[in-house]
């Protein structure tokens, strides 16, 4: 199933919807028709139970996403009050969508590209990806992504990130050991990768592989005791479905890899 989007690539296969950034020519900056259609593609994976695991990714070799397109920019409402966010329309969790995403990505990894891999369960990255925040050295407060990703990696990484600006890079193998990414595979073997991860994760049951990630995601804010309580309550709905879609007498092992 492939759908002709202006700005992006749509493809399903196997329970695995493969999203492409698909504005090499811009390396892949995002405007409001990719805000736009990107907020009626989560609607579409949310609603489609065929699909099992998103796969996000980008065409072109140079760049992963450069985040806003500061040539073409962003509809804003007249009402300061009434504009909104961009993420609202790029982010998957934003958009309540708990079926996992894996996020690959590669070349330059900068400013706005985050509000996709902040809201990424799992992102892997080509050995030559480069990260980094323009917003600051252009006179611009960097808020939104980097309040993103400080739930992700450690607060000191995050403020580094953010108020160094264009003045320093965070290298592949530096997002590695802060935990952004968990894996660094060379750029030809990037796709394969996560589409391999992606088969893996949409071969398992869906309810509990859904169940797992809207628990972890929707009490990150919470206290300890408060969120255990209520991950007990996933469990108590998700488990007796997931359960029942799995027959103990012919389940068998998967072979492990070693991490």
């Amino acid at each position: 199933m492939v759908d002709p989007y202006r700005t992006v690539l749509f493809d399903v296969s196997d329970h695995v919807a493969t999203v492409t950034l698909n504005r090499p020519d811009r390396m892949n900056a995002f405007d409001q028709t990719m805000v736009d259609e990107f907020r009626e593609l989560w609607h579409r994976v949310r609603q489609d139970d065929d699909i099992h695991v998103v796969v996000l990714r980008a065409a072109g070799d140079r760049a992963f996403c450069t985040g806003v397109d500061v040539g073409k920019g962003l509809d804003k409402a007249e009402n300061v009050w009434s504009r909104e966010d961009p993420g609202r329309g790029l982010g998957p969790k934003q958009n309540k969508v708990w079926k996992p995403v894996v996020a690959a990505v590669h070349g330059l990894v900068a400013g706005g590209a985050f509000y996709w891999l902040n809201e990424s369960d799992i992102i892997i990255s080509a050995d030559d990806a480069m990260f980094f925040d323009p917003h600051v050295s252009y006179g611009m407060t960097s808020a939104l992504e980097p309040i993103g990703l400080a739930r992700r990696i450690p607060l000191g990484e995050a403020l580094r990130w953010a108020l160094i600006g264009l003045d320093e890079r965070m290298s592949a193998e530096r997002a590695r050991e802060i935990g952004l990414v968990s894996e660094l595979v060379p750029y030809p073997g990037l796709w394969d990768r996560a589409d391999k991860l992606a088969r893996i994760i949409a071969a398992k049951p869906p309810v509990a592989i859904q169940g797992t990630v809207k628990a972890i995601w929707e009490t990150l804010d919470l206290d300890r005791e408060t969120a255990q309580a209520v991950g007990f309550d996933y469990t108590v709905i998700g488990n007796p479905i997931g359960m029942s879609q799995v027959s103990r007498e012919t389940f068998v092992k998967p072979e492990w890899r070693l991490r």
